[in-house]
């Protein structure tokens, strides 16, 4: 089932997963697939609202780090 905006919902985003891994998949591999899944949602969704920085941006503040 897909959201209004296209994209699968969470629910139907798992099922299409758990049917891409092999039946011998154990809990762990589950686990990390779902995981890996919702972290690159989450990165998806950050830079289709903006919430991103630039590589130069980032370089600067990693100095800044670096510096103290």
């Amino acid at each position: 089932m897909a959201t209004a905006d296209g994209t699968l919902s969470p629910k139907a985003d798992i099922l299409q997963l758990l049917e891409s891994l092999p039946d011998s998949a154990t809990w762990d591999e589950i686990e990390y697939a779902i995981y890996v899944r919702h972290k690159i949602r989450q990165g998806l969704d950050d830079l289709e609202a903006g919430r991103v920085l630039s590589s130069e941006e980032m370089r600067r503040r990693m100095q800044k780090w670096l510096d103290q």
